[in-house]
């Protein structure tokens, strides 16, 4: 499985995650979701070069131009509600996508002890399409997993995508041994080494859906 982590490669993306960390800046809201989805349409380009694509005979003012376009049948997928500015970015640029949602929550049974359950699903038909499925923290990969497996009621995509802002270490390799590996590839702007007791990423940036869209009650 194919791993592509933008940390190892210094590029405007590198602004952006620093902002997203920065405590002072994150206070920023609109700064703080216009980041995630500046980072989603980012990794919308560099998936665009892993797609197929066809050419086709474009009329212009002067003649006929060939041009390629995207062939694959291409879902963005996201979790709420973090995911939200993430998917955008994708949208942004994949902007004949389908789309697909789901809800993922943790509900804690103790201070440190919880499940994660999915409510929500609203996906099309997967079968032989692209899917991606965005969400900005990949902290036990729990969620992720989770998700996954309720999209698979959808039908069985040709190949998929898992896009992160920030990975944990533990959480690139659960996925690595839940997802198929010769048809899945992970995308994300830095892998944290470890999550602390309450499986939030150390140093990562905090509570992704609290500083976009405020603290939950």
């Amino acid at each position: 499985m194919k791993v592509v982590n933008f940390a190892e490669h210094k590029s405007l993306m590198s602004q952006f995650m620093m902002e997203l960390r920065d405590t002072t800046i994150q206070k920023d809201m609109m700064r703080f979701r216009r980041n995630l989805e500046r980072i989603g349409e980012i990794m919308a380009f560099e998936i665009s070069r892993t797609l197929n694509y066809k050419t086709v005979d474009t009329p212009t003012p002067l003649g006929t131009a060939p041009c390629d376009v995207i062939a694959d049948r291409v879902v963005l997928a996201t979790i709420f509600r973090a995911g939200i500015p993430f998917h955008q970015g994708f949208l942004n640029y994949l902007d004949h996508a389908e789309n697909a949602f789901v809800s993922a929550y943790r509900k804690y049974k103790e201070k440190e002890n919880f499940d994660v359950f999915i409510e929500y699903l609203a996906s099309p038909r997967l079968d032989g399409k692209t899917l991606i499925i965005a969400d900005p923290m990949l902290a036990t990969g729990a969620s992720m997993e989770l998700s996954y497996r309720a999209l698979m009621t959808k039908g069985e995509p040709s190949h998929i995508h898992v896009a992160s802002v920030i990975a944990s270490q533990q959480a690139v390799d659960y996925i690595k041994s839940r997802f198929p590996a010769d048809k899945t590839t992970i995308w994300v702007g830095a892998v944290d080494k470890e999550i602390n007791a309450h499986s939030y990423i150390v140093p990562g940036l905090g509570d992704a859906g609290d500083l976009a869209y405020g603290i939950k009650e």
